[in-house]
């Protein structure tokens, strides 16, 4: 699998979104829900036959507190406010993102069938995250 990682600098506030500035990298993200989530890294995958950008967060909570369904808001905020400034900033143009929240940090590509997952799939056209379901 062809997969390289993409450092990410996240600040606060308009700079979170933008991927510029510096904060420690457990600094938590402000989703709909209130849950806590962090970045836990953003990869550049070109295995799938094209780039996809995928970025990953762990969300402690999400096993005890929601649903996917409950989750599909703050993954589509994710991909609206952190994937495409991100995007747009490093001029990347993937032909997929796929965010993931993860109730514990694990390693890309591993199972853990004790650990709770969601992912979705987008593409981006002008600037907005059009949801592709598997």
């Amino acid at each position: 699998m062809a997969v390289s990682c993409v450092a990410l600098v996240l600040g606060s506030g308009a700079d979170a979104a933008s991927g510029q500035g510096e904060a420690p990298a457990a600094s938590a993200i402000t989703v709909p829900s209130g849950q806590p989530v962090t970045l836990s890294e953003v990869l550049l995958d070109t295995a799938p036959g094209a780039l996809w950008a995928r970025f990953r967060f762990v969300a402690p909570q999400i096993a005890e507190q929601t649903t996917q369904e409950a989750s599909a808001t703050d993954i589509d905020f994710l991909c609206a406010k952190l994937a495409v400034p991100y995007l747009t900033h490093h001029a990347l143009a993937p032909e997929r993102v796929v965010i993931s929240l993860a109730d514990r940090d694990l390693p890309f590509g591993s199972t853990a069938p004790e650990a709770t997952q969601f992912f979705e799939t987008y593409r981006v056209d002008d600037g907005v995250c059009v949801w592709e379901g598997f």
